[in-house]
């Protein structure tokens, strides 16, 4: 669609730069790690259970004996029903707290929320579907329509249970049967479970003393609010004029919602601990010639392109199909290596890292000295200044968002030294001994990501075989055969981060779990079994091969600022990846299809 090259980055000190960067994560280690965040239950439970856009519709609660239970409606789970309905499974349900498919893309509604990734890559199913996004970054509402459309094309409607929460999940010996139990009474049997809640599930909330203690107006970003703001996700928050409002929270959805609410209110407050990483967004509609265009696997093609641009590296003269700041690092330094005929680098693991490193500060430089050009006080300019290493947080791309700061009715508070905001009264917020009064706050604090698994999914209990909880079978890492199922847990599979292929548009990694899940249950029925469970052996052979395959990226995620992507900087590092095949995506695809094309189903045990 566009003409590709490499941007233009400053020298810099390498060396001092990464002292500052050690630095910079020092002051901002907490030694609670998550434990600062508070878990949204019993008295916080509205910020995750409570539904602001479906009116919860009284029912009688489901009695019911089922061949599949898939928790969760969002991209895996759809993705995991659209692969059963075409391997022949039909009888499943799809239960899912929402009150329509979507996920993350129904719960997170906020003024400004768009997709920070290319969406042609994004957004799965484009072509079984029949659909091309609108634009380059699709905006929010267009991601949860693409949900409906995915829902509808498939027929999964018939099967949803929406506004519907699990609370219990155990394995019955003696039926041989998933018991699953539910927020409206709802007492399910399902002879097979697929986990897919994804890893955008439950919100969390910043554990700042007198949290319960404002009596003003909250709103978390997963549960926007737009009867107190007016508006919609496209802005126009009318309903703030008059209004001093705080945002808690600088990442993705922080920097998205804060210009909306700026253009609205009569004064805005943003509480930052850490700067995001700042570049323009550069989106654009979506050429129709360039549409017309695409042929049977364009999605694939695109994919593997930016797979190939975030974990790996461009090959010579390969194109950059995506073009933008994902892949801004490849395509420098597919340029340097051309211009100093040095990709010999490339087989030699350690000097490949070392000259994308140097590549990975140069560009981050670029993006502190482009704040520079656009934050007019200098002092606040400094404030918002990222430094660590791209992808050590989650990066942003906004045009809205640093010149927000040139506005009177804008004050960045900047709390790293202090290491958070100090306190929540009745009032406002206070930071640095000075209380800030205003009439709502906003939470822009994300999700539980890296966090302990029970505080994710907490389903209590979650218990397999012999009453084990899933929480201490995984107490000190994940056990799986293919990061798919795991031994003393029959019938049961999981997606998302665990242990298989990582890839850059994560719908794809959802694809490739749902075609081997589908195989899996397919075959389990048609050859009589009644359970399937990987052996104690096959589980533990592929538990060291993923760990032989891993590249230490421990130091990486050590020397990051803190985050959800290194689990707060914590001694226990769970990275948001969990624990890849390293090897590769695509070899990990190649290996799940030897595996499915054998016929053998080798490494799990048949059962009657």
């Amino acid at each position: 669609m566009q003409n590709c090259a490499p941007t233009e980055t400053p020298e810099v000190d390498h060396d001092a730069l990464r002292t500052k960067y050690l630095g910079e994560r020092d002051k901002r280690l907490r030694r609670e790690g998550q434990k600062q965040y508070v878990v949204t239950e019993g008295d916080f439970e509205e910020f995750y259970e409570a539904d602001p856009y479906t009116p919860v519709v009284p029912r009688t609660p489901i009695v019911e004996d089922i061949d599949v239970a898939i928790l969760g409606g969002g991209w895996a789970g759809l993705v995991a029903a659209a692969r059963l309905q075409q391997q022949g499974v039909t009888d499943f349900r799809i239960i899912d707290l929402a009150g329509d498919f979507g996920g993350v893309w129904y719960w997170n509604r906020y003024p400004g929320i768009q997709c920070d990734t290319d969406s042609y890559c994004y957004l799965p199913l484009l072509e079984e579907v029949g659909y091309i996004p609108k634009e380059k970054y699709a905006r929010g509402d267009e991601c949860l329509e693409h949900a409906q459309r995915i829902g509808k094309h498939f027929g999964l409607y018939e099967h949803a249970v929406f506004s519907t929460l699990v609370r219990s999940q155990e394995w019955d010996e003696q039926t041989k049967r998933w018991k699953i139990t539910t927020n409206r009474g709802d007492e399910i049997s399902a002879r097979f479970v697929v986990m897919c809640q994804g890893p955008f599930n439950r919100p969390k909330l910043p554990g700042i003393p007198g949290i319960a203690d404002f009596e003003g107006h909250t709103i978390h970003t997963a549960r926007w609010d737009y009867e107190y703001s007016g508006g919609d996700l496209h802005g126009g928050l009318d309903k703030l004029a008059g209004k001093k409002v705080a945002v808690i929270g600088t990442g993705a959805s922080g920097v998205q919602v804060i210009p909306h609410i700026a253009q609205a209110a009569e004064h805005l407050y943003v509480f930052q601990r850490t700067a995001s990483s700042i570049d323009e967004r550069g989106d654009v509609p979506t050429d129709p010639e360039w549409a017309s265009t695409l042929q049977p696997g364009w999605q694939e093609e695109r994919r593997r392109n930016f797979h190939a641009a975030a974990y790996e590296a461009f090959a010579p003269g390969q194109p950059d199909l995506i073009c933008d700041g994902w892949t801004e690092i490849s395509r420098n330094l597919q340029a340097q290596l051309d211009a100093t005929n040095g990709w010999a680098a490339l087989a030699d693991p350690a000097k490949f890292m070392e000259l994308r490193e140097l590549v990975d500060y140069q560009v981050m430089e670029r993006l502190r000295q482009r704040i520079d050009a656009i934050v007019e006080d200098p002092a606040t300019a400094e404030a918002l200044k990222p430094y660590y290493r791209f992808l050590c947080k989650r990066p942003c791309f906004n045009d809205l968002y640093l010149p927000t700061f040139n506005r009177p009715n804008v004050t960045l508070i900047d709390v790293a030294e202090t290491k958070g905001v100090e306190r929540i009264t009745a009032k406002g917020i206070v930071a640095h001994g000075v209380e800030y009064e205003v009439d709502c706050i906003v939470f822009a604090s994300g999700f539980e990501i890296t966090s302990d698994l029970d505080r994710r999914l907490a389903i209590h209990p979650y218990a397999g075989r012999e009453g084990r909880s899933l929480y201490e079978h995984w107490v000190d890492g994940y056990r799986t055969l293919h990061g798919i199922m795991t031994h003393g847990f029959p019938n049961q599979f999981f997606t998302g981060y665990i242990q298989g292929g990582v890839t850059a548009a994560v719908p794809a990694m959802f694809e490739q779990q749902a075609v081997h899940i589908a195989h899996i249950i397919s075959e389990t029925l048609a050859r009589g079994a009644v359970t399937v469970e990987p052996t104690f052996d096959a589980q533990e052979g592929w538990v060291a091969a993923v760990r032989a395959a891993e590249i230490d990226n421990t130091n990486f995620a050590r020397e990051c600022t803190p985050g959800y992507y290194n689990n707060e900087g914590e001694q226990q590092i769970r990275s948001v990846l969990g624990d890849p095949y390293w090897a590769g995506f695509y070899a990990f695809g190649e290996l799940l299809q030897e595996w499915r094309d054998s016929g053998d189903m080798a490494g799990l045990v048949l059962g009657k």
